[in-house]
This record gives C-alpha cells, structure tokens and sequence, in this order.
C-alpha cells in the first residue's frame, strides 16, 4: 500500500468511527503517544486526550448527531505528517445534507498513520462540483 493510500485509509477509519457511532474505533484513530487537538464546528479548540476524547463521547453518543459523508479526501504528505482536506456531507433525517470543509491532521507511528488534529467548519458549496469531482474521468 502506498503512503498516499495508508494515510487516506487512516482517514477512512476516522469518518467509519463517526458513521458507525463507535467510540472505541474512534479511540483507536486518534495517536495516543502526541499531543491532540479537534475543533468541531461552533466549538473552541479542544486540547489533549481527555478533552478530545471526551467531546467524541459525547457527539458519538448522541441519537440526533448527524449522518455524515466523507467526500473527496485528499492527502498531502510531509515526511512523517499528513495532511487530508474533504468535505463532510451532514444529512439530517428530512433528506437535506449541510457540507463542511475539514482537516485531519496524522503522524506515522511506525507503519500505521494516527490523527492528531481534526478541524471543521461551515463551507458554501455546490453539492453538483462534488458530484463532478467524484464521477470517473474517462480517457
């Protein structure tokens, strides 16, 4: 598997966590050795574990969090970091979604890429340019 590939798989695994509600998976994401960080939407920063963790208890737990869409991740790597910026489709139960831009941020811990910052907000998007960046291109 490539390094692009690992880290945007590692990325993966984060919003599988959030859709499937499972805060162990989640636990497991985040790098347990370095220090963490998350901004959720509305939210001032949260720093270090028992905050970060205690926030994704929280949102996880809840019945009326959203459903959520991680759309056209892309990963930038720097040596031992990477950066993925998507988009996240929230949909709410009347079938109408909400789109955020993010960023997760992960280190390589020996082979396996962990996150140590997630961030989202508010993004004014066309729902049809995501539909137009994810049909595949033919040649």
């Amino acid at each position: 598997m490539s390094e692009q590939n690992a880290v945007l798989f590692a990325n993966g695994a984060f919003y599988a966590a959030f859709s499937g509600r499972d805060a162990a998976a989640m636990e497991r994401v985040w790098a347990k050795d370095k220090p963490i960080s998350c901004t959720h939407p509305g939210w001032q920063p949260l720093v270090g574990h028992a905050e970060v963790m205690s926030s994704w208890k929280s949102i996880l737990g809840n019945p009326t969090s959203p459903e959520l869409i991680c759309r056209g991740a892309r990963a930038s790597i720097y040596g031992d970091v990477a950066i993925v910026t998507c988009i996240e489709e929230l949909g709410d139960d009347k079938g109408e979604s909400e789109f955020l831009t993010a960023t997760n941020v992960f280190v390589r811990a020996g082979s396996i890429w962990t996150m140590v910052h997630h961030q989202a907000g508010p993004v004014n998007i066309d729902p049809q340019t995501l539909e137009e960046e994810e049909k595949p291109s033919v040649n």
